[in-house]
């Protein structure tokens, strides 16, 4: 454990004492690493065994825009636990809950085709509950000096879990016949979440004695600060592509190679690229230019869309993905981080950080649902003409972010 808390210092080398992270911030990306990995193997086959079970991108629908929908109660209701008890409560609490979800999967099986709706309430609950705790501690364990190190290197951390955990899933799932691999990852996945959850115990609370949960004052600081309005404007464009993106992808996938290994094998291949973007984001110096980026960024996403345009074969889907792979983490990251930036700016600062990564998901999953929303309405199959059109008209949005940010802050 001790070698690997020294491992990413790779980055800090070669910048000033001040841009070193704490030990603290290495643990908060072990556990993360230890979370995506059990993540990547479940919640990437997740959606592909409803699409198994039924054969029904509309379920597969629903189900995420009740994920998502609930997603940011499930923030509210975590960021208010995390101000009354503390930010790593909330964090366990998630990762117990989404360790539960899988172990419920698991004795549900097909059954959880009859019951998805509440599945997928469980599981926006989970996923609201660790995300609120894992940004606050994001911000906590980081500060302007090392921030978008310290993304960077969450990134690379994030993706290597995110590499190896669909090539083990696929293997899994490949030796069995029927639904019996699926079953056999989800439990994998069960025991890496509890592992990060005792990890999590290495992480102290902060003890503070401002308790008030001041999300009810949010739109009165959206009206002060109009730079911190538009921030959220440009995450809820941000969802307007994301969402589709955060299933669509395996399902399209799976459609043209027929098999999960091969599609978890061209998961590795993905995130080996958004690896590459994440060691880019690491070692960069100084503040980046933070419209040109996002601007660049999204407009050759845009282009990579057109080509689903020609037909969804493999390598368009392929052509699609690696284009999407290097350059939708950094427009997440440059985001995030200008993000943090403006929250250090806002008024009571350290005792509103909560209520901003709330307020943000909030609007993160309003553009996520309506964008899941446009595709059960207009694209109910894999076949359908309306598809890459719809993808095309939602990457189109992407190229607005650019104009809610400002370089400096």
């Amino acid at each position: 454990m001790r070698r690997w808390l020294q491992w990413p210092r790779f980055a800090a080398a070669n910048g000033s004492p001040d841009e070193r992270m704490s030990k603290q911030a290495y643990v908060a990306l072990f556990i993360h690493g230890c979370f995506q990995f059990g993540a990547s193997m479940s919640g990437l086959f997740l959606n592909l065994y409803l699409w198994r079970l039924t054969e029904d991108l509309v379920i597969n629908g629903i189900f995420n825009i009740i994920v998502y929908g609930i997603t940011p109660f499930a923030f509210a209701i975590g960021g208010w636990i995390a101000k009354k008890q503390d930010r790593m409560v909330t964090y366990r609490l998630g990762i117990a809950l989404i360790a539960l979800f899988y172990l419920v999967v698991i004795i549900a099986q097909e059954k959880v085709v009859a019951y998805y709706p509440i599945f997928g309430l469980f599981n926006g609950l989970a996923l609201g509950l660790y995300w609120v705790g894992y940004l606050v501690l994001q911000y906590d364990v980081t500060d302007v000096r090392n921030r978008s190190k310290y993304l960077g290197i969450n990134m690379i951390v994030f993706n290597s879990a995110g590499l190896a955990g669909p090539a083990l899933a696929g293997f899994l799932i490949s030796l069995f016949d029927g639904l019996r691999g699926y079953i056999i990852t989800f439990a994998t996945a069960s025991c890496l979440f509890a592992l990060a959850s005792l990890m999590s115990f290495r992480i102290p609370r902060i003890e503070s004695h401002h308790r008030t949960f001041f999300l009810k004052f949010s739109g009165l600081m959206m009206k002060r600060n109009r730079l911190w309005m538009m921030s959220l404007c440009s995450f809820f464009v941000l969802g307007l592509f994301q969402g589709m993106m955060l299933f669509l992808p395996n399902i399209l996938m799976f459609q043209t190679v027929g098999r999960e290994d091969q599609v978890g094998y061209l998961s590795v291949l993905f995130a080996l690229l958004t690896i590459l973007t994440g060691l880019y984001i690491a070692r960069r110096k100084g503040q980046p230019n933070v419209r040109r980026d996002l601007f660049v960024s999204s407009l050759l996403i845009f282009f990579a869309t057109l080509v689903l345009l020609i037909d969804i074969r493999l390598w368009t889907v392929i052509v699609f993905m690696v284009v999407y792979s290097f350059l939708a983490p950094l427009i997440i990251n440059t985001l995030t981080s200008y993000y943090y930036r403006l929250m250090d700016g806002l008024p009571l600062r350290g005792s509103f950080r909560i209520e901003s990564v709330v307020v943000r998901e909030f609007f993160l999953n309003a553009g996520r649902v309506i964008s899941i929303l446009m595709q059960v309405l207009f694209a109910a199959n894999v076949e359908s003409t309306a598809l890459p059109i719809i993808l095309v008209i939602l990457a189109t949005t992407q190229l607005g972010i650019s104009l809610l940010v400002k370089n400096k802050v």
